[in-house]
């Protein structure tokens, strides 16, 4: 009877420990004071101890790891609605792939403007996401054996890719600020507001070289000089990196050059020499790594010299990582271990093109595709022979240390959630974010002082173009997606109230219903088209001043958008056209994410303001402008073409490249083209003067290793403060290769009240004076070289010189 009673009482007890059939497990305590038990053993194992050497750590949770542990860790889950069908974890994940962690999981829960299937609860209020992200660090702590916490990574060049953080301009906006200091801040308040929702990595800053102004993407870069982008990079990723999360660095390596600019199904074929990549296109990729320590890196799918670069070991790891001394890990763009296989045709099969990518130093894939199509052949070639594990053990350390050194084995958890409703879109940041957007305006153009405008001498003002109403280019996929934004015509309407009438035509369409076909013929106006353009001009002839908005939309610029024209797209120029007609002030705004030809438009229109994509102020800070609360100091940091016809034409450029013909016969002779930019780098107006003065270069003459001292004195001379950027140029006179003409060496941006004058100090390091010799060194060779100073690369103020000599 006992017997019976013992054995009914074992049933019992096994029945109340069940659930739906399953035996529960016993919980084991993880959580303790200065550590986590990580693999659930009871037991501080290396890994789980924060005194120990990252190294060491590694090295110990490697030796625990099974190979399909590994695996998981080289590859990305796509978040909510890109690839993961979850918002949070559920009985499900116990039979993904993930069961067994994952390297880190991309974009979840951040939203996506116009895309609905990306809208969550768990985005806003801010808490809420960092409530989720959260559970979702727990399962992966909790539930999988080894309890190696995800990487969560984001967006970030236009502000954090999340519903309502703060938006930032595109960065052609940020390039044209000049602004190092207020880069560093907007890089912080990226990171920051990445960190109290729960991101730990934001891929960013874009570091690609925008040589061709064709390319759909040159919105989304600094400029078209590798100084200047490096200069930003520097301080955006150290700024990023400032909040305790990884910066990763895009797109490694000559990306932003496909031949003929072709982007879309294109995005092959760069036609660079082996010295122009390296002192054009590598160079911000080389001085951000050596100077801001970089955890991230994204490799491109383009190929260069034939081999796709994700699949290169040259570029990933011995450029990379035994070259520029990069230690963090590489992250593949979208589709590039694909296009091995599927467009570059260097491998026979998808698990071919998974080997070279690992070989070559790839140590994440990460693609709109799930983590198993990656990691199970990835584990089949691992089984054949065909890749060791000493090499799977090396991509996977590099992974866990980025992990280690965000701090994801000692506080993976965020620990005050509620912090995020206090730091994310906080009136301070969206001051900063108008104040980045004020100083990326570049005054082009400003006949007779025509701008600012005197509110006290006008009535009536029409506002008109295709873009003075719109707001949809304030947002990109790539930066915040719910935030509240002001048109131009919205903002001057504010701005004058009570004061003007301000009227609004929409005047045309961006394009035409037969574009793109209209950039190569012309095709006559429709009735609707001409009637759109009569009744701006009927408004027109009505007002003291025209405001006219115009320019390319977020459906013109972007990402796979890459133009074969450069014009105003549309009937755009038959509207500016009709309107100067009229014989009333015209001001131009520019809304565009590249250089446009517009010639016509720069002959007589006696005002153009260049506005970029500006951010979610832009109607706001556009007032502001045009009426003098802001002076317009940012510079070009593209070159304007006058005709695609030059392209290429960009700084910094080679001796005689943009020469252009003589009148008398003989070698040169010739009137066939235009020459010179329309605008060049580095230019950009403003409504007061200013005045360079006392050069001085110390020491004049120096050996290879020394620093050159430059200072000089700039002036506000007008009547206005003002921002002035100040530019150096250095010129190698004889060297033992051909070099560029000259190249930008230091800038700094410059606040003046009026009649004030400030001293402006440059240093220059040997790396600035070094070039690639014959045999493909770096060296500083002696001999003279050429400082010039000035507000343009063509607008040059003060010259000097000093010499390197021979020992």
């Amino acid at each position: 009877m006992l017997k019976i009673y013992k054995l009914l009482s074992l049933v019992l007890g096994l029945f109340m420990l069940t659930s739906s059939g399953t035996i529960k497990e016993k919980k084991v305590k993880i959580y303790h004071k200065g550590w986590i038990d990580f693999n659930k053993n009871g037991v501080k194992d290396i890994y789980e101890d924060p005194r120990q050497t990252i190294d060491d750590r590694v090295a110990d949770l490697l030796s625990q790891m099974t190979m399909e542990e590994k695996t998981c860790q080289m590859a990305t889950l796509y978040g909510f609605s890109r690839v993961l069908e979850d918002e949070l974890p559920n009985e499900k994940w116990k039979n993904r792939v993930w069961k067994d962690g994952i390297a880190n999981i991309d974009e979840h829960l951040n939203t996506i403007q116009n895309r609905p299937y990306t809208f969550t609860e768990h985005a806003f209020p801010y808490s809420n996401h960092a409530k989720a992200i959260n559970i979702m660090q727990k399962w992966f702590i909790e539930e999988t054996r080894m309890g190696i916490p995800v990487d969560f990574s984001n967006e970030g060049v236009h502000g954090l890719c999340h519903k309502k953080a703060t938006p930032l301009p595109a960065p052609i906006g940020i390039g044209s600020t000049w602004n190092k200091d207020l880069v560093y801040k907007a890089g912080q308040m990226v990171g920051s507001e990445a960190k109290a929702l729960g991101y730990t990595n934001i891929y960013a800053p874009i570091l690609d070289v925008a040589r061709d102004p064709r390319w759909g993407r040159v919105i989304e870069c600094y400029g078209e000089d590798p100084f200047h982008i490096g200069e930003l990079g520097v301080r955006m990723a150290k700024g990023i990196q400032s909040a305790g999360v990884a910066a990763t660095i895009k797109h490694f390596a000559v990306y932003s050059v496909p031949k003929g600019a072709r982007d879309g199904e294109a995005r092959t074929d760069p036609h660079v020499a082996p010295r122009e990549m390296h002192q054009l296109y590598l160079y911000p990729f080389k001085k951000v790594i050596q100077e801001a320590k970089p955890m991230g890196v994204m490799s491109s799918y383009n190929d260069y010299d034939g081999e796709p670069v994700t699949g290169s070991y040259y570029f990933l790891t011995e450029l990379l990582r035994q070259q520029m001394g990069f230690d963090g890990y590489v992250v593949s763009d979208s589709e590039a271990v694909e296009y091995l296989s599927d467009k570059h045709n260097v491998a026979e099969d998808y698990k071919e093109a998974v080997r070279q990518v690992v070989e070559a130093g790839l140590n994440v894939r990460t693609t709109f595709k799930t983590p198993e199509s990656y990691i199970e052949p990835l584990r089949e070639i691992i089984k054949e022979g065909k890749v060791s594990m000493q090499t799977i053990d090396a991509r996977v350390a590099e992974v866990l240390k980025v992990k280690m050194r965000l701090g994801l084995f000692d506080h993976p958890l965020i620990e005050d959630v509620k912090l995020a409703d206090k730091v994310v879109h906080t009136d301070e940041n969206e001051e900063l974010s108008r104040q980045i957007t004020r100083e990326s305006m570049v005054l082009l153009k400003n006949e007779n002082n025509l701008l600012p405008l005197d509110i006290h001498q006008l009535k009536n003002v029409l506002v008109t173009g295709p873009l003075a109403d719109e707001t949809g280019y304030t947002f990109s996929r790539y930066g915040p997606a719910a935030n509240a934004s002001v048109s131009v015509f919205e903002g001057i309407k504010k701005y004058g109230a009570g004061m003007i009438n301000v009227n609004y035509v929409k005047g045309c369409e961006v394009m035409d219903a037969s574009w793109p076909e209209s950039e190569l013929m012309d095709v006559a106006l429709t009735d609707e088209e001409q009637a759109g353009i009569d009744e701006a001009v009927a408004q027109a002839i009505k007002s003291d001043v025209i405001i006219a908005v115009v320019g390319e939309d977020e459906k013109r610029v972007g990402e796979s958008k890459s133009r074969t024209s450069l014009q105003l797209p549309g009937r755009q120029l038959q509207l500016v056209k009709a309107l100067y007609a009229t014989g009333k002030p015209v001001v131009l705004v520019l809304i565009n994410g590249q250089p446009l030809t517009i010639n016509w438009e720069n002959k007589y229109i006696p005002a153009i303001l260049e506005a970029w994509f500006p951010g979610t102020s832009s109607g706001d800070v556009v007032a502001e402008t045009l009426f003098g609360d802001n002076n317009p100091g940012g510079k070009l940091s593209v070159t304007f073409p006058k005709s695609t016809g030059q392209i290429p034409l960009n700084f910094p450029f080679k001796r005689g490249s943009h020469g252009g013909q003589i009148e008398n016969i003989g070698n040169g002779y010739g009137t066939t083209r235009v020459t010179e930019p329309l605008y060049p780098f580095g230019y950009g107006l403003s409504y007061t003067t200013f005045e360079y003065s006392d050069l001085e270069i110390t020491p004049s003459n120096a050996l290879f290793q020394a620093d050159i001292h430059v200072s000089f004195s700039v002036t506000n001379t007008g009547e206005r403060e003002g921002d002035e950027v100040v530019q150096l140029y250095l010129e190698d006179v004889v060297s033992s290769v051909t070099t560029y003409e000259s190249q930008l060496r230091g800038f700094e941006r410059v606040h003046l009240l009026p009649g004030e004058t400030k001293t402006v100090k440059i240093t220059l390091h040997p790396e600035d004076l070094q070039l690639l010799d014959k045999n493909m060194n770096w060296t500083v060779e002696p001999g003279k070289f050429n400082i010039m100073v000035g507000s343009s690369s063509k607008d040059i103020k003060l010259n000097g010189s000093f010499e390197i000599l021979n020992y």
